[in-house]
């Protein structure tokens, strides 16, 4: 959960960029390495770079996307998740 305030200065976006009621989407994956494939994948369909993955303050691995629309995704790779073999958190 990220205020306005945390938005902006995880994504290194200017707050008024993201406007009101702005969020991202997170998906989890089972590594880094997964992490720079779905990144790169999800450029190569259009996406824009926001941040690219990089090790964390928290300890994990994490990078950003914009869409065609300009939602932002976020692609991390925590390693005090344990996820199942669907990608679902145990």
């Amino acid at each position: 959960f990220f205020t306005l305030d945390g938005l902006a200065k995880e994504t290194g976006r200017n707050k008024a960029d993201l406007k009101t009621g702005a969020m991202t989407l997170a998906q989890n994956f089972g590594s880094e390495a997964e992490v720079d494939v779905a990144f790169e994948r999800a450029l190569q369909a259009g996406a824009k770079p926001v941040t690219t993955p990089v090790k964390t303050d928290w300890g994990g691995y994490s990078g950003y996307v914009a869409d065609p629309d300009g939602h932002l995704w976020e692609y991390a790779f925590n390693p005090f998740w344990d996820l199942d073999e669907d990608g679902h958190l145990r």
